[in-house]
């Protein structure tokens, strides 16, 4: 028996000696839990819409009132002109437009039938669908109790438009979700599995001792999985274009320039993971949680980030496929041009020279010791 317990401490030995394999697989279950109980949730809430009423009459007031009420939505203030709806897209903060016919309320009082048109962007056809689907229930809901209290047939003709793609093809929203998966995975995982094998086998230290640069060095590890991922990205992109009909409507150019940014990214965040990993093992696991989970969970590819939780949201922000997403949807599917993803552009490029300098930091602390 003691020669039992004796084995059974040995191995516990063997898997807290390296802090990192410990942390990671305590940390995994919890952040697991956290990110499937809240993260994965088809509802749609919290949205901002925005309201263009030539009268602003009762009724209108009453109707936004309806839906700013319920939990899918967050009036955000009236428009001064239809001219304006493609404005408030091209922004991104805005799921919703309502566009009343005008007199409204005279209209719907005096001839029984109004209209509403309701805008939204079609980008991600899910989304597009559930939030209409909400609205237009509202408005049916709030139709029913005016008949109700009325005894007059009263009509509200909500008119559904889809920007940007009308047909609502799910490629439209599967296509930048999938070249961001793509590319982190091929740039980070790799990256950082083949430097920690260098150290894991002893050969690092072989590397940093010879006539070249240490930067030098791991530029060289790095340069394969670019050029690699530069493969994936036409190669995709090819594919998208032609075999799954989603357009480029916007600059090739720009489309692809910014790809370079996040695969510069991706790939520092490789050298990253790799600086603090000692073994393969710890760096597939740290891959797994820093990169496949976020990307998928938090990134707003497949669950709209504004329907989880206060903190999620705030974290997403720190997930560098969420950046890159929201901008291939604006140059690719959008058409946009370079202005309306300078956001994106300022935080990748903060997100890649913060990994850098931090993993040269790490790297540089293992070469003085």
């Amino acid at each position: 028996m003691n020669q039992f317990l004796v084995f059974v401490q040995k191995e516990f030995y063997h898997i807290f000696r390296d802090r990192w394999t410990t942390i990671i697989l305590l940390l995994m279950p919890i952040l697991m839990i956290i990110l499937f109980g809240f993260g994965i949730n088809t509802e749609i809430k919290n949205t901002r819409f925005v309201v263009y009423s030539p009268s602003k009459d009762i009724v209108v007031q009453e109707i936004v009132n309806k839906l700013s009420a319920s939990e899918y939505f967050i009036f955000d203030g009236y428009l001064n002109s239809p001219q304006d709806v493609e404005n408030v897209f091209k922004q991104g903060k805005i799921g919703l437009i309502m566009i009343f016919s005008s007199n409204f309320s005279k209209n719907h009082i005096h001839t029984g039938e109004a209209q509403i048109q309701l805008i939204t962007d079609a980008t991600d056809p899910n989304s597009a669908s559930t939030l209409t689907n909400y609205a237009m229930n509202i408005i049916n809901t709030y139709q029913q109790k005016l008949v109700q209290n009325q005894n007059i047939p009263l009509i509200i003709k909500p008119d559904v438009k889809l920007l940007y793609n009308p047909s609502m093809v799910g490629a439209y929203n599967t296509v930048p979700g999938i070249m961001g998966m793509i590319l982190m995975l091929v740039c980070a995982m790799m990256t950082s599995v083949s430097i920690t094998r260098e150290k894991e086998f002893g050969t690092m230290e072989v590397l940093l001792v010879s006539p070249m640069k240490p930067i030098l060095i791991l530029v060289s590890k790095i340069i394969p999985y670019f050029l690699l991922s530069l493969v994936n990205l036409i190669t995709i992109l090819i594919l998208a274009y032609y075999a799954l009909e989603v357009p480029i409507n916007g600059s090739k150019v720009l489309l692809i320039l910014f790809s370079f940014l996040f695969i510069v990214v991706s790939l520092a965040l490789g050298l990253l993971i790799s600086s603090v990993a000692k073994t393969q093992l710890v760096a597939l696991l740290a891959s797994g949680m820093l990169l496949m989970l976020p990307t998928i969970m938090l990134s707003g590819m497949m669950f709209p980030v504004e329907s989880m939780p206060k903190i999620l949201q705030y974290f997403s922000h720190i997930i560098p496929a969420k950046w890159f997403i929201i901008g291939v949807r604006n140059i690719m599917i959008k058409g946009l041009g370079v202005y309306s993803v300078i956001n994106e552009i300022v935080i990748l490029s903060g997100i890649a020279l913060l990994f850098v300098v931090v993993s040269l930091k790490k790297f540089k602390i293992r070469l003085d010791s």
